[in-house]
């Protein structure tokens, strides 16, 4: 007997559909069929997609920047997450320079996300490395962590990576199985620390910024044959870019991401009373870039969020150098992307990210033998934006329609979130591997 069937359900399969019946058994997925097979407990997904759990490979939970802390710990951020279908994230740890440092900073992450009710993990952060890059990656990958995230700018502050060390780690990333994932914006060009208006915001960290610090980095990656993830990609001229003249490794090596913020807002928000509201870095782009990347969508792998909202109180500053920069949006992440996109972006939230991050076959896909994490969608559901399970105390998304509205969320063959009422779960850390495609 089964524990639990989701029965009369449109099935994705990674690029097919089943009409049918998903059983699960001691949290996998034990059985896909037209029978109806007996179990314990029955779900009628009549009219709903059942669509793997959602993977978000970038958030930021009680992040601290300065004085600031952001508003959503591991379990609001977790909370938010469930209701917007996704059962497994990635986390960063806080930035070290030394392979010494990684127990201590993996084990404060670990403590606060004991909080989580569905599955994480960390990438590593590193910023100025001071130690040897082979050594770094042995340390890494023997606490579970594959990937390491550096900086290209924020020099003031020390975190920026040095592109001998870049190069270092490319050359090292096939061999060892590791992926770089890259904050790139271009440290010669972005102003920090600027004394100026929120109006300003764009400008200080303009698009070219951004676009010229990505090619270069292709460019690195395909000379050395070495393997890249790009966070957070505002620009859609990066895209083209990267299609026209690295198409040869474009979501191969060299992987971008993006977020759904830089597909429906512009820069011009900040020109707006309360532009303060919408600051996060990549800025915001000019309405021009937000078409382009809306083009290219099949040239971004994968979508994550970014997620790390503040309150009002702390974002409403006259001058940017004081306001904390981020925003939330976990929750109504996929149902905006679909509402663009329509069933095009499924991958982009399943399987493309947990084969790149390492969580491939165990998170993003249905198949027998996979964790049993499930999203159940109703794909014609429209609604107005409006409210939300974050702590922070506005959405940047609020008053926007949206198409498409999550259900119920499994994890682990237990529902977390059942017919929009949160019953909660207990998340636990996943160990990954990452391998070359």
């Amino acid at each position: 007997m089964f524990d639990l069937g989701i029965i009369n359900g449109k099935i994705y399969l990674e690029g097919s559909w089943f009409e049918g019946n998903i059983y699960i058994k001691d949290k996998k997925i034990a059985a896909i069929s037209r029978c109806f097979l007996e179990t314990k407990e029955e779900y009628n997904a009549d009219g709903n997609y059942v669509l793997p759990g959602f993977v978000d490979p970038h958030v930021h939970f009680a992040l601290t920047v300065g004085k600031h802390t952001s508003a959503d710990d591991f379990y609001n951020g977790s909370v938010s997450a469930a209701f917007g279908g996704i059962t497994t994230f990635i986390d960063f740890i806080d930035p070290v320079s030394k392979s010494d440092e990684l127990d201590n900073a993996i084990s404060n992450r670990m403590k606060k996300a004991e909080k989580s009710i569905i599955d994480y993990s960390f990438h590593a952060t590193i910023a100025n490395l001071k130690d040897n890059s082979l050594k770094f990656i042995e340390k890494m990958k023997s606490l579970g962590i594959p990937t390491i995230k550096l900086f290209t700018t924020y020099s003031t502050s020390n975190r920026r990576t040095t592109d001998r060390t870049i190069d270092n780690l490319l050359n090292l990333s096939k061999e060892k199985e590791i992926l770089v994932l890259v904050h790139a914006e271009n440290d010669g060009i972005v102003l920090e620390g600027q004394k100026l208006p929120v109006s300003a915001h764009e400008d200080l960290r303009p698009a070219i910024a951004e676009i010229s610090e990505i090619l270069k980095l292709a460019e690195m990656t395909r000379y050395r044959d070495g393997r890249m993830y790009i966070v957070h990609n505002s620009c859609g001229t990066t895209v083209e870019s990267l299609k026209k003249g690295y198409s040869t490794i474009l979501n191969k090596d060299f992987i971008i991401e993006s977020c759904p913020h830089y597909f429906i807002l512009s820069k011009d928000q900040y020109y707006k009373e309360d532009g303060y509201l919408y600051t996060m870095t990549p800025a915001l782009r000019s309405s021009d870039e937000v078409e382009r990347l809306i083009v290219n969508i099949d040239n971004v792998f994968v979508i994550g969020t970014d997620h790390c909202p503040f309150y009002k109180v702390e974002k409403n500053k006259e001058f940017l150098c004081d306001i904390p920069m981020g925003v939330g949006g976990i929750e109504y992440s996929f149902s905006i992307m679909y509402s663009l996109f329509g069933n095009k972006i499924i991958d982009k939230y399943t399987k493309n990210p947990a084969v790149i991050h390492g969580l491939y076959p165990k998170k993003g896909s249905l198949y027998p033998g996979a964790d049993a994490d499930i999203a159940i969608f109703n794909p014609k559901y429209e609604y107005i934006v409006s409210g939300h399970h974050s702590n922070a105390d506005y959405s940047i998304y609020e008053g926007i329609k949206i198409k498409g509205k999550i259900c119920s969320t499994i994890s682990k063959g237990k529902f977390v979130v059942k017919e929009g009422v949160l019953i909660g779960g207990k998340g636990e850390f996943v160990r990954r591997e990452v391998k070359v495609l």
